[in-house]
């Protein structure tokens, strides 16, 4: 497994427009149409990655928990499909229906939404308030494939929390650890 780390966009950037099919619903949506009234995850994940396999169950038990009161969740996967057919667009439709995803799940197939993102691996996490500004950007938590650490989600509730809550969100915002973007040669 490659250990690769978030990029860290800066904190208070504005989410990058982006309109791209879904691979759920077979419709194209634009983040207009898929932000939340308080906040906006956006996630880039993929079906192969041992990383993403490890946090999928939380990532469907956060979104479930958190879309009814206000926080989207978009995930998009911007894998180079050609050399990692795993991640192609049907795959991906399956994956979200055996993970249970409520949430889009796009396809990313110019790779230009990973790189407005300066998204490096997945998954990589970002927090939008409702003026679609970072707030967070990072890991899930700091549970790994290898490590034996339970999977919480600590880091990625306590920014949804205090985006929910008006409290500054007061944490060490640490990289995503995670295996790289598949780039298209």
């Amino acid at each position: 497994m490659a250990n690769t780390e978030s990029n860290m966009l800066p904190l208070g950037t504005k989410a990058p427009h982006f309109t791209l099919y879904d691979t759920v619903s077979e419709n194209m949506y634009s983040l207009d149409e898929l932000k939340g009234d308080k906040g906006t995850v956006v996630m880039f994940i993929c079906n192969h990655c041992p990383f993403v396999k490890h946090v999928n169950k939380e990532i469907s038990r956060m979104a479930k928990q958190y879309t009814p009161v206000g926080i989207k969740f978009i995930a998009i996967s911007s894998n180079d499909v050609e050399n990692y057919p795993d991640d192609a667009p049907d795959k991906m439709k399956e994956n979200a229906k055996e993970q249970d995803f409520i949430f889009p799940y796009l396809y990313d197939e110019s790779q230009e939404v990973a790189k407005a993102f300066d998204a490096a691996c997945t998954p990589d996490f970002y927090v939008f308030n409702d003026r679609m500004e970072l707030i967070y950007r990072g890991q899930l938590d700091s549970s790994r494939p290898q490590n034996d650490l339970p999977v919480t989600g600590k880091d990625l509730r306590t920014a949804i929390n205090s985006l929910l809550t008006g409290v500054p969100l007061k944490i060490d915002q640490k990289p995503s650890i995670g295996c790289n973007i598949k780039w298209k040669k």
